[in-house]
């Protein structure tokens, strides 16, 4: 169905090619996922399905891909759209229409689809993914991972022979997640869809792959393969094929099922022990001063410090009701943040995480009860000065960039926050390194104009650091250097809340979860207590060596590397 020959793309502004020698066949009816680190052309290759490179990218396109017998080259993609339906990383860019049905159904009207087919599409497509409540809904109104499904949806309806998926699921909550790919599986299935989709979050899809594409990067040729296979040695992967070989099961598990059945032994092993690394409720202790402006304290990956933290809280939500229109979207939230802890909120997409986090930040003007913020109400606090006490990166980072380059977004931020030069630059290339100062913020990836927006918040070292699904277009090695940042910010006494639906981050990172419902908080209380007790949100390394209290593959790696217990 889809077909490269020796096709590389490079870029007028690029040192080197963002594809080179890729020569491979995507059969007809596979699900084939694509995976490798940040930069590895794995949105470039995409595009050269769905005709966007080079037809609205630019670059220059060497070799030839082909799609149901259409050279990509030869045909824009309006002359594919019957054949390709593309879903890219941001659902805004997508939309055309104001309301969730009518966005549903305008890719048909632009094919001249009858009025009675689309109606029946429409409908069928509301109820594969859980969108007939929201019908009549503006799509502004919509909380991200709403709008992803919507996305999704809207290219469903035309019926595409093949899906090209950037992404699909990294707004998505664990059971939004799960229903999104159930519907890409029945079309993979029954309906012969070849679908081509680009993840970081392997943890959730691998398992479903026919095939496994890896892009290692840094001018390595692409590697085509059963999933299991490419598995065994790409340098991203799940926790499952972590702790598969870790444990050296072979073949590897790609599924928290398949790993339980050859878990037994290794329970056996870690029976009678504790992870020593878990983050543990913080003590009481003064706050200490922060360490130099983007230079947080060093701290061992998987082996966090007791938290510092404060006996006055940082941040108060006492009995908090926010409307967002008509709608309520917070209910008597109760919430104390001190400095030295590291929160994850987690629930549901629209169950009001992000907006939380907006009345903390003063975006929300509370409706009923209040807010306080180091002393501060932030709905009533001048920008410049709540800089200075909290800072928000939000889900979609463009609203905090507006520089011309990498570069003078940087400036402009050591500027406003009155640190010194170079801080937010250097935060930038620890945790995503090889960013060039001249590139434009609309030039870079989901992942990279993320880690820039951190960056710019991170500047002011404010005492309350908020994060909307920081992970979100992060891979696993990124993730990981943000682990580390935001565990140094919190040893120097920084409060962290991080609204997110990956669940292993929260497992790694997060001292105390919190989980809100429909606008109210329905559990709160350490990570490992919370998480475990919920099979939507426990990791899987949990899943897998329950009912043993361990989170991660690095509890488990330290746990064995001591030996025996004696």
């Amino acid at each position: 169905m889809i077909t490269f020959e020796q096709v590389s793309v490079q870029y007028a502004d690029a040192a080197t090619p963002a594809l080179s020698g890729v020569d491979l066949t995507v059969p007809e009816g596979e699900l084939c996922l694509l995976v490798g680190p940040s930069g590895s052309g794995k949105s470039t290759l995409l595009g050269t399905v769905s005709g966007l490179v080079p037809h609205f990218t630019g670059g220059a396109l060497h070799g030839r891909v082909t799609v149901g017998g259409r050279d990509t080259r030869e045909h824009r993609p309006r002359e594919l759209a019957d054949l390709v339906g593309t879903v890219g990383q941001d659902p805004l860019a997508h939309f055309v229409t104001d309301t969730v049905e009518d966005e549903l159904a305008y890719g048909m009207e632009s094919l001249g689809l009858p009025a009675d087919v689309m109606r029946r599409r429409v409908e069928e497509t509301l109820d594969l993914l859980g969108l007939a409540d929201l019908r009549d809904r503006a799509l502004g109104s919509l909380s991200g991972g709403q709008q992803q499904r919507v996305a999704i949806g809207s290219v469903l309806t035309v019926h595409p022979s093949v899906l090209v998926l950037d992404e699909p699921t990294s707004a998505l909550d664990p059971g939004a997640a799960e229903e999104v790919l159930a519907v890409l599986q029945r079309l993979v299935h029954d309906l012969g869809t070849t679908v081509l989709m680009a993840e970081h979050r392997l943890e959730r899809v691998v398992q479903y792959a026919d095939q496994v594409l890896l892009l290692p990067g840094g001018g390595a040729p692409p590697v085509l393969g059963e999933p299991a296979e490419v598995m065994a040695h790409s340098p991203v992967h799940p926790p499952v094929v972590g702790l598969g070989r870790l444990a050296g099961w072979h073949p590897l598990p790609l599924s928290v099922r398949d790993a339980r059945r050859k878990a037994g032994p290794l329970r056996t092993r870690l029976d009678g022990r504790r992870p020593t690394e878990t983050p543990r409720q913080p003590a009481a202790t003064p706050h200490r001063p922060a360490a130099t402006p983007g230079q947080p304290a060093d701290t061992p990956r998987g082996a966090p410090d007791a938290p510092r933290r404060s006996p006055e809280p940082i941040a108060v939500a006492d009995r908090l009701a926010v409307r967002r229109g008509p709608v309520p979207a917070l209910r008597g939230v109760d919430l104390t943040l001190h400095a030295g802890e590291i929160t994850a909120l987690m629930g549901r997409n629209g169950a009001g995480k992000s907006t939380l986090l907006g009345a903390l930040v003063g975006l929300h003007a509370p409706a009923a009860g209040t807010v306080r913020v180091g002393g501060l109400t932030p709905h009533r606090t001048r920008p410049a000065e709540l800089i200075r006490r909290v800072g928000l990166v939000p889900q979609d980072p463009r609203d905090l960039l507006y520089a011309e380059s990498v570069a003078a977004e940087c400036t402009a931020a050591d500027s406003d926050a009155g640190a010194d030069p170079g801080t937010c630059r250097a935060l930038v290339e620890r945790l995503l390194p090889g960013i060039a100062d001249a590139t434009h913020p609309r030039d870079l990836s989901e992942g990279q104009r993320l880690t820039l927006a951190l960056s710019v918040v991170l500047a002011a070292r404010p005492p309350l650091i908020l994060l909307d699904e920081p992970t979100r277009g992060l891979d696993y090695a990124a993730k990981g250097r943000l682990v580390e940042i935001l565990r140094g910010l919190c040893a120097d006494g920084h409060a962290v809340l991080l609204a997110t639906h990956d669940v292993e981050l929260a497992a790694e990172l997060a001292h105390r979860t919190a989980i809100l419902a429909e606008g109210e908080i329905v559990a709160d209380g350490p990570t490992a207590e919370v998480v475990v007790s919920s099979p939507a949100f426990a990791p899987q390394v949990a899943k897998i060596l329950a009912p043993l209290p361990w989170l991660t593959v690095h509890q488990v790696e330290a746990a064995l590397a001591d030996g025996e217990p004696a």
